[in-house]
């Protein structure tokens, strides 16, 4: 496509937007829903080349012969954070009937430690550092610079596809660390069948097991993150703050824990305004 081309103008803006610098409530909103248009079960992947970190390629149209658990992630998202065991203990019981390729994408949180990439050169160090980070036993491939397969998908922070042979969508989640969901489709799909349900829409406890980690983010990215947060969505920023109080639980349950919390103290609140009303 030739730079003096408007398509190429419409997709480098694109890209531009893609790689936004700070954490924003229009970001967030758009994280929380998949649109009508959105590629789901039945529709095929568009055509892709991926480098992986071990030197592969990940290609549309050379999958192989066994189903694709496909994951978007990056370092900085505290879903991939939460996502990551889950997704270990998954490989490890599914890896010899599907194969796992984790794309990273942009930076979910990008922050003053961790900026977001922009340039391929530093998008493939971030892959390096989540891959060394989580100590992913499986494939870790690199979307391009402007997200063009990540955008294609309709960019989530760290949502999952299990793809056909033949590239096309058996199931979609919206986070990756919905072990139940996926441990239900990925068991149907190591044996051949479809996925008993077609989607992955648990959205409550995905996000209050991701919040535990937030804390983490910060320290790893800078201190712009957290407040990126407060300002983009008030209410996850006092969670994620609360956890803080949980340090000895596991990193997935503090979120719970804090949202237990503040359900508590309001209920106290209601009962002490009843009685003095």
């Amino acid at each position: 496509m030739s730079t003096t081309d408007p398509r190429h103008r419409t997709a480098t803006a694109h890209g531009t937007a893609y790689r936004f610098d700070r954490f924003r409530l229009p970001l967030l909103l758009d994280d929380l829903t998949f649109g009508r248009a959105a590629p789901g079960p039945g529709d095929r992947l568009p055509d892709f080349d991926l480098a992986t970190l071990d030197g592969g390629r990940f290609r549309s149209d050379t999958l192989g012969n066994r189903p694709v658990l496909l994951i978007f992630g990056s370092r900085t998202c505290p879903v991939t954070e939460s996502a990551a065991p889950t997704l270990r203990r998954l490989h490890a019981e599914f890896g010899a009937q599907v194969r796992f390729v984790l794309v990273n994408t942009r930076e979910a949180h990008p922050g003053q430690r961790c900026p977001q990439p922009q340039t391929f050169e530093a998008k493939w160090a971030h892959a390096e550092e989540l891959r060394r980070h989580h100590e992913l036993p499986f494939e870790v491939a690199v979307d391009d610079i402007d997200g063009s397969l990540h955008r294609a998908l309709t960019p989530k922070p760290n949502s999952a596809y299990l793809i056909g042979s033949d590239a096309a969508i058996r199931y979609r989640a919206h986070w990756a660390n919905d072990e139940r969901g996926l441990r239900t489709a990925l068991t149907a799909v190591a044996v051949g069948d479809a996925p008993p349900t077609p989607y992955g829409n648990r959205m409550v406890g995905p996000l209050l097991r991701a919040v535990g980690h937030l804390p983490g983010i910060v320290r790893f990215a800078g201190g712009r993150v957290e407040r990126d947060v407060w300002l983009a969505a008030p209410p996850l920023a006092v969670l994620g703050r609360l956890s803080r109080l949980f340090g000895a639980l596991p990193p997935d349950a503090r979120g719970p824990a804090a949202a237990l919390l503040v359900a508590s103290v309001g209920l106290a609140a209601a009962g002490a305004a009843a009685v003095l009303g």
